[in-house]
């Protein structure tokens, strides 16, 4: 498509707006506003070190310290100030009743001085930002909630249990991708659509229109060096993979790792693919390493809407019920086929192994 015939994100937004002759259009602000603070932070992860944001936040002149998070982790400058960049841009609009986000203890209260409107915003500021360092992906997830109704009419201050719904009640969520080219994938519901800034314009233009996951798919990503953790299901579909042509499964697999969950969402959306980062034995008190509201909903969301599906290995994570603002959880999405294939294999029994000394793989023929 010629770049004079692409719909900005702005005139993408009006025409899904045309479907609904009621809408006030607020909406469509906020989510503007959501892409606005994205483009702020892909111009500071632009310049790297040059913009002096790298490395941790707090630490002293030999980098010693640095500021933990209410995850337990330690934060990046860029994660303080993007986190930053979220609150300035959204608060102010009157469309909000609060915001939510994984650096912040607790729900953010929006000032006396703007308005409060009925919606909730819930983000991850900067998803990888590990990888910040060594210029590799990161990016922006957010997600867009409706308000209590009792919340958006008496204009009270935001609290916990206003967060607190299942992933089914999104009315709207996004990443953007701050890679060779900042891209910022959205859905409002209806299917989900790929966007690329323009830096000459500094708008976000339709490049991707209604991005389909192929169902089927020789590709997966899981963090191996955790394989000793990992439950009985997991790694008997791990090792199927493996095991290629020669093995159950009749085909070889690529894996991949990026360790940043935006780009492994991306590459999947792209191209297909199944991401693994499923609950473990590794700390018990922790059922998992993503968080349900910041991460695993609004991913879960968009997998969703472009056919793939997104599921905790038993359950469909968008039906999870949340019960607190930083849950974490198990994930797993990607190819619609493959995800079915992983929640099969944690509800049937797992195969039985052949009960006889010729055949084992230690057997009377070892030397």
């Amino acid at each position: 498509m010629p770049l004079s015939h692409r719909s900005t994100l702005t005139q993408f937004l009006i025409e899904e707006r045309r479907r609904f002759p009621g809408a006030s259009g607020d909406f469509n602000s906020l989510i503007l506003d959501a892409a606005l603070a994205c483009k702020a932070i892909a111009r500071v992860v632009a310049f790297g070190e040059l913009s002096g944001m790298l490395g941790n936040h707090g630490t002293d002149m030999n980098g010693n310290g640095g500021s933990v998070n209410v995850q337990g982790e330690t934060q990046k400058k860029l994660d303080v100030l993007s986190n930053d960049v979220f609150i300035r841009r959204n608060e102010w609009s009157g469309l909000l009743g609060g915001m939510a986000s994984e650096e912040m203890d607790g729900p953010y209260q929006i000032p006396a001085k703007y308005p409060r409107g009925k919606y909730l915003l819930v983000f991850d500021p900067l998803d990888g930002s590990s990888n910040i360092d060594v210029n590799m992906s990161v990016g922006s997830i957010f997600s867009i909630l409706r308000a209590p109704q009792e919340m958006a009419d008496s204009g009270r201050d935001a609290i916990e249990a206003d967060f607190l719904q299942p992933g089914t009640q999104q009315v709207a969520a996004g990443y953007a991708l701050y890679g060779p080219t900042t891209m910022l994938m959205l859905t409002v519901g209806n299917g989900v659509n790929g966007f690329t800034l323009d830096p000459n314009m500094g708008e976000f233009m339709l490049t991707h229109p209604q991005i389909r996951i192929p169902a089927d798919t020789e590709e997966f990503a899981i963090n191996a060096s955790n394989s000793r953790f990992w439950e009985a299901p997991v790694k008997r579909y791990v090792d199927e993979c493996l095991a290629g042509k020669t093995g159950a499964r009749g085909k070889d697999f690529n894996m991949r790792w990026i360790a940043s969950m935006v780009a492994e969402a991306h590459r999947i959306l792209m191209r297909g693919g199944v991401f693994l980062y499923p609950r473990d034995t590794k700390d018990p008190t922790k059922p998992g390493r993503l968080r349900l509201l910041y991460e695993a909903n609004p991913i879960g969301f968009i997998m969703e809407q472009a056919g793939g599906r997104a599921s905790t290995g038993r359950q469909p994570v968008m039906a999870v019920q949340p019960a607190s603002l930083h849950q974490r959880i198990g994930f797993v999405f990607g190819s619609k086929n493959e995800v079915e294939r992983i929640e099969r294999y944690h509800t049937e029994p797992a195969p039985r192994a052949i009960d006889n000394p010729l055949f084992a793989e230690r057997s009377l023929f070892r030397d």
